[in-house]
């Protein structure tokens, strides 16, 4: 597979990644989670788990690791972080007020991992 159809895909991913999430957090915001669409529940970790294989394919492609590139290896671990929020979110929060910062703070980790992606920086926001 080529290197643009590769980052096209994963690109692509990403969106869908963040449409999706503001749809499940709008609607655990405002409805009773466990009544969400049947497909909301494994649909996202569908497109999740594409958007990392593409992710995989495209380091191996250009020959990186995170130990040998320090912005992959601050992404990978920013991706756990939006992980462990998104989880928070939609499975543990206790109260509206919770779900909401909670999905704040996932989309500010979000925006950071895109802004390391698109500057190969880890402290691209500093300066």
């Amino acid at each position: 597979m080529s290197y643009l159809l590769l980052k096209s895909l994963h690109v692509t991913t990403v969106a869908i990644t963040l449409v999706l999430f503001l749809w499940r957090w709008r609607y655990v915001l405002r409805h009773d989670p466990a009544r969400r669409p049947r497909w909301m529940r494994w649909v996202p970790h569908l497109n999740d788990s594409l958007l990392f294989l593409f992710g995989l394919a495209l380091a191996w492609r250009l020959g990186l690791s995170p130990g040998g590139a320090g912005w992959l290896a601050a992404k990978l671990l920013a991706l756990l972080v939006y992980i462990a929020l998104g989880l928070y979110v939609m499975r543990f929060a206790p109260s509206s007020r919770a779900r909401f910062f909670g999905g704040a703070a996932a989309l500010l980790v979000f925006g950071y991992i895109v802004g390391v992606a698109l500057t190969k920086n880890a402290l691209w926001f500093a300066g």
